[in-house]
């Protein structure tokens, strides 16, 4: 499989699988158990817990595509429950649960955990501090199926920061940009304040982030051989099974 057609192969399933996990109420209930209040205050502080005892502002420069409102109440609402770093533990715990639940049973994890960290560790952070931050986050190893759900966060980190600088590259802001990919209502349910439709000569410059995107994943791709791009593609598929189409 050429590298192209591996990373447009596993893009979406490596999206929607770590959306899933974000939004199930599953994952909410882990939060509040650990003591966080309902609302957004686990997600925030649990998956931005990697940046450290960072303020609101440094965060949301960080993630980009959450609106600065939802980000600055959500981490602020985390910041009494537990420190940054426990925080991001707590979350790394959730999303691993939330893998043993729904990766199938079938599915030859281990194979999947040596490509997906061979992609890992062959990835440069520079510019990337979310996805350095969770690539540094201990993964355990005798969890397979867990750390298999663990990698598939990160590598979604690291295609969403790719995302970010390449959205501001092509001259688009974050909230254009989510308004473009999601349109307007879609853009407030992630917390952008009454955002408006983008003029139609912008969405070329959304396509041309798109296509930075996959060159700056392009080299993690790269390490893998033909037939292990391929495998990996169907890995992905095996493992994302469960998820809403």
């Amino acid at each position: 499989m050429e590298i192209s057609d591996c990373i447009a192969a596993v893009a979406r399933p490596i999206h929607d699988f770590g959306d899933e996990f974000m939004s199930d109420k599953a994952t909410s209930a882990v939060g509040l158990h650990a003591g966080f209040p309902a609302g957004r205050g686990f997600y925030c502080r649990g998956r931005f817990g990697v940046l450290g005892e960072a303020p609101a502002a440094v965060v949301q420069a960080v993630q980009g595509f959450l609106g600065p409102d939802l980000v600055t109440a959500g981490w602020q609402a985390g910041r009494p429950v537990m420190p940054a770093e426990g925080a991001a533990a707590c979350y790394a715990q959730a999303v691993r649960t939330w893998g043993r639940a729904h990766i199938p049973a079938d599915v030859d994890v281990e194979h999947f955990n040596r490509l997906a960290q061979q992609l890992i560790d062959a990835a440069d952070a520079d510019a990337l501090p979310l996805f350095g931050g969770w690539r540094a986050q201990p993964c355990p190893g005798d969890d397979p199926v867990g750390a298999a759900m663990q990698r598939i966060h990160v590598l979604r980190e690291h295609r969403g920061a790719c995302h970010l600088a390449a959205v501001r590259l092509c001259g688009l802001s974050a909230r254009a940009a989510m308004v473009v990919n999601l349109g307007v209502e879609q853009a407030t349910r992630y917390g952008w304040q009454e955002p408006r439709p983008v003029a139609a000569a912008l969405i070329p410059r959304w396509q041309r982030a798109e296509q930075l995107t996959d060159e700056l994943q392009a080299p993690l791709y790269a390490t893998l051989t033909d037939r292990q791009r391929t495998e990996f593609a169907q890995l992905i598929d095996a493992l994302t099974a469960s998820r809403t189409p």
